[in-house]
């Protein structure tokens, strides 16, 4: 049984780190040593793993580009090599000067190569590949606040520096800083996820094929001025993840990890299971005690280096089986979880991982991006569990998709809604959304296209009138995403801009799209233009994050639903002492409609999609209160009367219970 041997596997490779290493948090600390480093006598100190060279040399602007005169030794199977002090010790590599390594591999060839622990690297001009540069600043950024506490509820803005401006250019740290954040801080999310950090020589990835696993990626700006970001971020109280990527790295050698010492089999496997034949990318050989080395010094880079509170942890379906995922359709049936085609050396590798995290800062968040459903992954390593936190809810979003895409309205399926928010292994918390990154993406359609499509070029502002289609989007549009949030998770997440129904799909410059930024782009103004009624997705989704920070539906047991009518559209559930209810019917309302409750009492309305200020009809009086007796109804023992229009959902709140 795969969980039992990976427990016992997990627990023998802490001993053996303990033993060889003196214990993982010395373990973790590579990049103290890897790399170069300035000593405090002003030599330098640099340290390389290439089993498979046969020389290894540094060179740089420091050397005239000499490429073997600072040839390093080998020794216990690293390389190794110091270079003394000058005599009027002035920096030997000053800070911004290039450097290269000089490869001689085994069959002679001389290949020039960056550093894979390299702390920056940028590309000059229209060069094709990045340089890997000295970053050692006489005034590095010191952190000024404290990481905020474990939210108890996460309600996650999913973003991306690059795209994070209106203007068709790459935006940079610094705007994120200034013009990003007091925005998501107004919108009532307590944390972000940062897209796209670890550096990326192909920016239309989206930052999923890694080139530099230490280097914060430069487009943006500098190390320092990220530090800034993530620190601003926590004096306004929000948590910050980076998502890492160590399912796999790209394929380039020059300027990235692939063939580092001029043999495929460095950091990754060796032939056919060493390259994703989908995503073209290279795969880690997870149970390598150097490889182990390099990836838990990166996750302990980014939280020490940079004072990230997390992870989202990407391409884990990928990292988990053999087969990738690729072509599974997975059932939920446990003979596709456990058996041989689970790789144990990666399940080992997440266990470590997410026990560093954990064991460094116990209020660290990790988040699994895993699609299967393995069993157990969100469950405490102490229980055989992989020890994450959290996994994304992916099956929600393409239930809104399917919906969308396949259905009428009138022939929306209540009960499968529900099946599908409410489908989640007990004690292992979801993050749900109705759509990230991943259905904006060109090939896709964010929610709000699939709602409005054309007619958000038209019709969108508010001296025109409320046409059928956009009426129907923009009720719809905030009905989904407070269902999501309220029925789906632990926690919610949302992809920057689709808080307001941003128009069109997102694409990155490049040769199919003759390199624009058109789409590579965020229009936040559209959200702050009185005129338009993109405000009023953006005032629902607002009060929707405030309201849940007030009761707390995300950390409250899972909601006990009282009604899913077929035929009446509507869904109605209980969870942190409110009342939801929601009627999906696109032509019906309902006077005096009987709606169940746990316990009696008045009630008034919290929120409510039909006000003005969302886009609404205002159908309904909110200073109106309704009475909750005991009267069975739906196996609650108290029930009481409401009108619900079509097309809305309403928040109730009991006032006779404490705030």
């Amino acid at each position: 049984e795969n969980p039992a041997y990976v427990y016992k596997r997990f627990n023998q490779t802490l001993t053996d780190i303990g033993e060889n290493e003196g214990g993982i948090d010395r373990f973790s600390r590579g990049y103290e040593s890897f790399g170069v480093h300035r000593c405090a006598d002003g030599g330098l100190y640099c340290k390389e793993w290439a089993p498979g060279a046969e020389g290894v040399f540094l060179t740089g602007d420091f050397n005239d580009w000499n490429p073997f005169s600072y040839p390093y030794k080998l020794d216990f199977g690293k390389w190794e090599l110091y270079i003394p002090p000058k005599q009027n010790r002035s920096v030997l590599v000053p800070h911004g000067s290039k450097l290269k390594l000089v490869i001689r591999s085994k069959s002679g060839e001389i290949l020039y190569r960056i550093s894979p622990w390299a702390k920056y690297v940028t590309r000059e001009g229209s060069n094709v590949n990045y340089d890997w540069i000295q970053w050692d600043p006489e005034y590095s950024y010191k952190f000024k606040h404290s990481k905020p506490k474990k939210p108890k509820g996460l309600r996650i803005y999913e973003s991306h520096v690059g795209i994070s401006s209106y203007e068709g250019k790459i935006a940079s740290y610094k705007h994120f800083t200034c013009n990003v954040l007091p925005r998501i801080k107004d919108l009532g999310y307590n944390c972000i996820q940062l897209m796209a950090i670890m550096e990326h020589a192909y920016y239309a990835s989206f930052g999923y094929q890694i080139t530099s696993f230490f280097a914060a990626s430069s487009r943006y700006g500098t190390p320092e001025e990220l530090k800034e970001l993530v620190d601003t971020a926590h004096s306004m109280g929000i948590t910050v993840l980076l998502d890492v990527v160590h399912s796999h790295a790209s394929k380039n050698s020059e300027d990235g990890l692939n063939m580092f010492d001029g043999t495929e089999s460095c950091y990754f496997h060796y032939g056919p299971r060493g390259t994703h034949l989908l995503w073209d990318s290279r795969l880690f050989a997870y149970a390598s005690w150097e490889v182990l080395r390099f990836l838990l010094s990166n996750i302990r880079w980014w939280l020490e280096e940079y004072g990230f509170d997390g992870f989202r942890f990407d391409g884990v379906t990928s990292m988990l089986y053999h087969h990738h995922g690729i072509g599974e359709n997975f059932s939920g049936d446990y003979h596709e979880y456990f058996g041989l085609q689970v790789d144990e050396d990666a399940l080992t590798y997440i266990m470590l991982a997410n026990h560093l995290v954990h064991t460094l800062y116990p209020d660290s968040i990790t988040i699994a991006e895993d699609v299967s459903g393995m069993p157990a992954l969100c469950s405490p390593i102490s229980q055989g569990g992989g020890g994450f936190d959290y996994r994304l809810a992916m099956a929600i979003p393409d239930k809104w998709i399917q919906l969308l895409k396949e259905y009428k309205d009138e022939d929306w399926n209540m009960g499968n809604i529900v099946y599908t928010l409410t489908n989640r292994r007990y004690l292992e918390k979801c993050i749900a959304y109705a759509e990230s990154h991943d259905q904006a993406l060109v090939g896709d359609k964010t929610l709000a296209f699939w709602l409005m499509d054309a007619e958000m070029y038209t019709n969108m502002s508010v001296l025109t009138p409320f046409t059928p289609v956009i009426d129907r989007g923009i009720q719809l549009h905030k009905m989904i995403r407070l269902i999501t949030h309220a029925l789906g998770g632990e926690g919610y997440l949302n992809f920057m801009g689709n808080e307001f129904g941003h128009p069109e799909w997102l694409d990155f410059p490049r040769k199919g799209n003759n390199e624009s930024y058109h789409y590579a782009r965020r229009q936040f103004h559209l959200a702050d233009d009185d005129l338009l009624r993109y405000k009023f997705l953006n005032n629902f989704d607002r009060d929707m994050n405030k309201l849940e920070e007030r009761c707390g539906w995300l950390s409250a047991p899972q909601a006990h639903v009282s009604e899913k009518h077929e035929d009446n559209k509507i869904i109605a559930f209980e969870r942190a002492s409110l009342l939801f209810i929601f009627n999906f019917h696109p032509s019906k309302s309902y006077t005096d409609y009987r709606v169940g409750t746990t316990l009696p009492g008045k009630y008034k309305i919290v929120l409510d999609s039909d006000a003005a200020e969302y886009g609404g009809h205002k159908r309904l009086d909110h200073n109106t209160e309704f009475f909750s007796e005991p009267f069975e109804h739906n196996n609650c023992p108290c029930s009481l009367l409401v009108y619900i229009p079509n097309r809305v959902a309403l928040i109730l709140r009991n006032v006779d219970l404490p705030n």
